[in-house]
């Protein structure tokens, strides 16, 4: 087991270091020069030249990427073109706003989408089924950020009852947390209608196992035998959707965020990106891409933990 546990590690590690350098090379291909955004299409070649000089750009890529990995290594992201600040401030500023949006998204995601995908399993062919089947699809075909915009023309100009976009720091209170509720509310939607349909698909798979017909054998009847046994031998494949969720929603609030006017990573992305900061867009972009690896693995030694069948061939 501690072997298994040391080359899921070994192969985490060597994947983050794939994303970076994948990150790095991306970045560095985007058409445009980030010393002549910040002095202006007027400035003397000269002073572009002291000043590319100075951001480090005249060095060869692969000695950039190196250093840049060795200090995101020891946290220092270098340091932001546009605001003049280390990145990893800015990052952590944004990340008081991402982390709970993204994490409040998937649990109401979870709440919904796994209760009503286990009602409708269990129900199968009845009306509630067919709802379900409904909302699945409705939620897999509508945009998050498009519901957004109907959330807020709904919810926030017509009935007044939360507010249409903006932040106001947690030490706001309540106020901090009714101006996310339509954000979480926009990002949970859809994921909690991918999470029914691959929960109904998940909980129905079992039942044509052979622990099912013992169960049913046994006297029980078909829903409390999905309920009591089917429902934690389809959780594998739901795990791993909920993991991979996670990682769509820190990717998703970049779409999101801009819609609400919350000063997140997703709009800090946006930004960084129109203004050719490019330490600032790599930093965010290796957190998104990095955290797709880092849940991954989370989710693997997940399923080891629920399926005790995984433990024995690991």
């Amino acid at each position: 087991m501690m072997a298994s546990l040391a080359r899921r590690t070994a192969i985490l590690l060597a994947l983050l270091v794939a994303v970076s350098a994948i990150v790095f090379a991306v970045m560095n291909l985007l058409p445009g020069d980030p010393a002549a955004v910040m002095l202006g299409t007027a400035a003397r070649p000269d002073t572009l030249a002291a000043l590319r000089t100075e951001l480090g750009l005249d060095q060869p890529r692969v000695l950039r990427w190196l250093r840049w990995l060795a200090g995101v290594v020891h946290g220092d992201f270098g340091r932001s073109i546009t605001y003049g600040v280390p990145v990893s401030d800015l990052v952590a500023q944004r990340l008081v706003v991402t982390l709970p949006l993204a994490a409040s998204a998937l649990l109401l995601a979870v709440g919904i989408g796994l209760p009503l995908g286990i009602l409708a399993a269990s129900r199968r062919g009845s009306p509630s089924d067919h709802l379900a089947a409904v909302f699945a699809q409705l939620g897999v075909a509508l945009p998050n950020f498009w519901i957004g915009l109907l959330l807020v023309l709904l919810v926030s100009s017509h009935l007044g009852w939360l507010p249409a976009g903006g932040f106001p720091g947690w030490s706001a209170g309540a106020s901090a947390v009714s101006s996310l509720a339509l954000p979480t509310l926009a990002l949970a939607l859809p994921q909690a209608a991918v999470l029914t349909r691959v929960t109904r698909a998940a909980v129905l798979d079992t039942a044509g196992e052979d622990f099912m017909r013992t169960a049913l054998a046994k006297g029980l009847s078909r829903r409390a035998a999905l309920l009591r046994h089917g429902v934690r031998n389809a959780l594998i494949p739901v795990v791993t959707v909920i993991g991979l969720q996670f990682s769509y929603l820190l990717a998703g609030t970049v779409l999101v965020e801009n819609v609400f006017a919350l000063p997140g990573l997703g709009q800090l992305a946006y930004l960084a990106l129109q203004q050719r900061d490019l330490m600032t867009v790599q930093a965010v972009a290796l957190l998104f891409a990095g955290s797709v690896v880092v849940v991954n693995g989370l989710v693997d030694l997940l399923h080891l933990w629920i399926d005790p069948r995984l433990r024995s061939q690991a």
